[in-house]
């Protein structure tokens, strides 16, 4: 199918579902979908937000000025992931934990304002990935409208960037626990750690950028741009020094730049 024909087949898979609550974290993806719900269902479309320690508040705050400026009715829940049984302890399967958690609670909202479904913004490109989100998705019967239409990354940000979405080339986003080898405590403070940092390098310039938690070590991933701006020893010791401040010893640069679920490789049995 072309890209066309994928957008028809979102449309009518849309219609067909009369009424949905999005997951909408503010994303390419999660933006797109509600837009495009929007357009289709009108005032038949919610969009839900869950506010947590591993959610920053530019996330948040985008989230919420998108939906704003759109007239889409906005529901923010607080998912604390930390008070999920499990999660605090880092394991392989966290994002089911976390996902299982945060899809009772908007089915919750769902069904006390009357709409009949819930959909995610996965796309197709999530189906080749480490994703345990997606059976947690299943499980609780959410629906994901652009992995039916076949709609990849790339078609997302395509169709975005016609539609005039400011997010169409929005870097991607996980949440702040990805942040951590398997295996690792999250903690709140680790979490603030790991945002304030993100939030710093972000405000340099570097984009897209990650920080990885490696206990007194903060590991930097960035682009090309980054590495560009990161060759002038009196950035790197501005980074350090602040890096410094919110409780790492160490900060080292990661060679092969931003890559996502760089973090995968902790996994047990990967090489």
């Amino acid at each position: 199918m072309n890209l066309e024909q994928k957008l028809e087949k979102l449309i009518e898979y849309i219609k067909s579902l009369d009424s949905l609550s999005v997951a909408f974290s503010g994303g390419t993806d999660s933006s797109f979908l509600l837009s495009t719900a929007h357009a289709t269902l009108g005032g038949r479309v919610l969009a839900v937000t869950a506010r947590s320690c591993s959610f920053p508040l530019r996330e948040l705050n985008e989230a919420i000025a998108f939906c704003a400026g759109a007239g889409i009715e906005h529901v923010i829940c607080d998912s604390e992931e930390l008070a999920v049984d499990g999660f605090e302890s880092n394991p392989p399967n966290r994002c089911y934990l976390c996902k299982n958690e945060l899809f009772g609670k908007i089915w919750e909202i769902t069904r006390e304002r009357g709409f009949a479904n819930v959909a995610d913004g996965s796309n197709l490109d999530d189906e080749g990935d480490y994703r345990p989100g997606l059976i947690a998705a299943a499980e609780h019967g959410v629906k994901s409208p652009l992995r039916h239409a076949g709609l990849t990354k790339d078609d997302v940000r395509e169709l975005s960037r016609r539609s005039g979405l400011k997010t169409w080339n929005k870097p991607a986003f996980a949440c702040l626990a990805s942040r951590f080898p398997f295996g690792e405590r999250i903690t709140a403070e680790r979490l603030r750690q790991i945002d304030l940092s993100e939030q710093y390098l972000l405000d340099l310039g570097l984009s897209p950028v990650r920080v990885r938690y490696h206990g007194a070590v903060a590991r930097i991933e960035t682009g090309e741009d980054g590495f560009a701006a990161l060759a002038d020893r009196a950035v790197r010791e501005k980074i350090y020094a602040r890096l410094r401040e919110y409780g790492f010893t160490y900060v080292a640069l990661d060679l092969l730049g931003y890559r996502s679920g760089s973090m995968n490789a902790t996994l047990p049995g990967t090489n």
